[in-house]
């Protein structure tokens, strides 16, 4: 689908297959429309991102590989203008630079409902439901 051709959905309960289908464009901009201005991106436990080139520089990683995501919401809990989803994701698959590719994670984030009625994301945390690190 070119990248023209998607946008966030109305239904929270399509978001997740919107916002693959964005991801399968290739295009970061396309992936950014996803996520409001002041969206966080945690693309690692750890580490935030905020802003919009941050986080078009952690998509842009991502699309490099030329594989395409996979994902279903487990849980979607809403309450007025803001949801929490738990989505599996992974991307599975050879990567463009030839070397097999093998990504998956829970994540945990939250949606908000912007002025225009579509659903955004406020937070993206793909590997949310990770155990944190006991060092």
């Amino acid at each position: 689908m070119p990248p023209e051709r998607v946008s966030p959905t109305t239904d929270v309960h399509g978001h997740v297959a919107a916002y693959t289908a964005a991801f399968a464009t290739g295009s970061g901009a396309a992936v950014d429309l996803f996520y409001e201005r002041d969206a966080i991106l945690v693309p690692q436990p750890g580490t935030a991102l905020t802003g919009t080139a941050e986080r078009l520089a952690a998509y842009e990683h991502l699309l490099g590989f030329g594989v395409p995501m996979v994902a279903e919401t487990r849980h979607l809990h809403v309450t007025g203008d803001i949801a929490l989803s738990v989505v599996e994701w992974s991307m599975r698959g050879t990567a463009r630079q030839g070397y097999p590719l093998d990504l998956s994670g829970v994540s945990a984030d939250v949606l908000r409902r912007g002025s225009d009625g579509r659903w955004r994301y406020l937070i993206n945390n793909p590997f949310g439901t990770v155990e944190p690190q006991v060092q």
